[in-house]
């Protein structure tokens, strides 16, 4: 094969891993990427020196396949590339809500599908992926699918039934952060902070936090009660969040984008 891994689909994740893969040390001619469109090929020869292809051209040239569309473009993706795939070959999908049984019983028999549960900060290499194994997934598979992902963030095994889990907190997750940080960056416009200076503000305390839950590895109700003085300003705050229920509004919603998930994957 002249080709070891090829991600099919060129968006915005299809992307952010091939960047990712070339910034980890992989070579350009070991990797091929999918795209229709002549002009968006065009740019990603240029900027990545790698081979842009048809769909069924890289399932005959490599031996790992990363399909990255959307979940409802799996199923015509699956019909074109059916009948080139191998089932000596490994297959990485990325699409949510996709199980693994669907996208084996759309493949010759024996094809080892690995499914994954990515999420955005892997453009700036710091993204969360939770991978599962399929029937005829072994060690080797599971592996491959972590060097991969690893290119672009870290990485972590789960059993598939907690996917749907695994989309609501991490798959979906930065968008709660970003809600948060929105409303926070509001609230000092709204105390008469220039929008810069809240922004600079907002965004560096959710960085150096995130750090210091990183690399403290304290659990986060010790963190907070450091910051919350008996009778202080945080403890005002708190209070507040509490009086309108935020810790059960984040619990109903991330139950509502695990069920949504659920429902995605019966369709």
């Amino acid at each position: 094969m002249s080709a070891k891994v090829a991600v099919l689909g060129a968006g915005v994740m299809g992307e952010t891993l091939l960047s990712g893969l070339i910034r980890a040390g992989w070579r350009p001619e070991d990797l091929l990427i999918t795209e229709r469109r002549e002009e968006r090929a065009v740019e990603l020869r240029e900027r990545y020196g790698v081979d842009v292809v048809s769909n069924l051209d890289a399932a005959k040239r490599a031996d790992t396949l990363v399909l990255v569309v959307k979940p409802q473009d799996m199923p015509d993706l699956l019909a074109e590339i059916a009948p080139a795939v191998q089932p000596t070959q490994t297959v990485v999908s990325l699409a949510a809500g996709i199980t693994t049984g669907f996208v084996e019983s759309r493949l010759p028999e024996g094809v080892a599908v690995v499914r994954v549960m990515p999420n955005t900060p892997a453009l700036v290499d710091e993204g969360m992926a939770a991978i599962s194994r399929g029937a005829h997934c072994d060690e080797s598979h599971l592996e491959l699918a972590e060097s991969l992902l690893a290119a672009t963030g870290r990485v972590i095994r789960v059993p598939e039934k907690q996917q749907d889990a695994v989309t609501a907190i991490s798959g979906s997750g930065p968008a709660y952060l970003f809600f948060v940080v929105e409303a926070m960056i509001e609230a000092g416009v709204h105390m008469g902070l220039p929008r810069a200076t809240a922004s600079d503000l907002v965004v560096q305390t959710v960085v150096g936090s995130a750090k210091l839950l990183r690399e403290t590895g304290e659990h986060p109700t010790v963190l907070r009660e450091r910051v919350t003085s008996p009778g202080g300003t945080t403890a005002a705050a708190v209070r507040e969040l509490e009086d309108h229920k935020v810790r059960a509004a984040f619990l109903s919603a991330i139950e509502a984008a695990r069920n949504r998930s659920r429902d995605l994957a019966a369709e």
